[in-house]
């Protein structure tokens, strides 16, 4: 079983026409994902995939046509915001958007509008979401993962590709394995991934991968310690970051005292979270 993704997924391509979205929407046909439409606006009447996929003109025309419940964004940023909107205006329930660079104030905007909507948003700035042998929505590679019985939350592609990978070579599975993205400003975060997994009677364990910025992991921990039933293992990335500086991802920056690693492996470490002094160690932690 799997969280979010699984067979009866059927997926819309947003911009599945440009280099990112053909390539990758190959991949995730490959890995077993039910791709059924994509959009370009200006395309529509076109088959692409060697035939395999539609192209629409808009979402609510797929929507109509395709009876899609999931899109998946690989557009500029400088129109991904818009096409969150759109694709939550014509009702998708999950919506993956893997773009990165959009502006902060657009997304302000455009979260405050998912409010009022029953959509669900992984991202942006994200990998997506896999669930081996079920699905794959985003540009995780399929060959690192297996089935199993373990999530995996992270804020890092980077790090999510390396620990699947590691799980993989111990014989370790995964249930489902969701990046949220590093960004200040995006959709679901730990709580809501956590809130999932406690409810999946087929995921064991969870791994969480966060790095500084923001209080994701703070919240987590709080949520871990009061309602979540589960072992959680975990890693922090950013320990030597100094302060004031922007790591990687746009939310990894500590400002005013806050958003230091120190403090959040201390915060899941008193919520009970094993925690990894680096990657690899999470796998001798889950043996152990």
């Amino acid at each position: 079983m799997s969280i979010l993704v699984n067979k009866q997924t059927r997926l819309l391509v947003q911009g599945i026409t440009g280099h990112e979205g053909s390539f990758h929407t190959g991949k995730m046909i490959a890995a077993g994902t039910e791709v059924v439409a994509g959009v370009t606006p200006g395309r529509g009447g076109e088959w692409v995939l060697e035939g395999k996929v539609p192209v629409f003109d808009s979402i609510k025309q797929a929507v109509e046509v395709a009876e899609v419940n999931t899109c998946v964004i690989f557009v500029p940023s400088s129109v991904a915001a818009d096409a969150i909107a759109e694709a939550a205006d014509a009702g998708i329930e999950l919506i993956v958007c893997i773009t990165e660079g959009i502006p902060v104030k657009d997304m302000i905007q455009t979260c405050a509008g998912l409010k009022k909507t029953r959509c669900r948003l992984i991202g942006p700035n994200c990998p997506g979401i896999i669930s081996p042998g079920e699905s794959l929505v985003g540009i995780i590679p399929a060959g690192i993962a297996i089935p199993g019985k373990i999530g995996i939350i992270s804020r890092s592609g980077t790090l999510t590709y390396e620990i699947l990978n590691s799980l993989k070579l111990e014989g370790l599975g995964v249930s489902t394995c969701v990046g949220i993205g590093g960004d200040s400003i995006k959709g679901a975060d730990f709580v809501e991934i956590l809130e999932l997994f406690e409810d999946d009677p087929h995921t064991e364990s969870v791994i969480l991968v966060g790095e500084i910025g923001g209080a994701d992991e703070e919240n987590a921990a709080e949520m871990i310690m009061s309602k979540f039933s589960k072992p959680v293992y975990g890693f922090i990335a950013g320990l030597s970051a100094p302060a004031g500086k922007r790591m990687g991802h746009a939310g990894a920056i500590i400002e005013g005292g806050t958003g230091g690693a120190e403090e959040k492996v201390e915060a899941l470490m008193q919520a009970g979270v094993k925690i990894a002094k680096n990657p690899g160690d999470i796998i001798n932690l889950l043996i152990k």
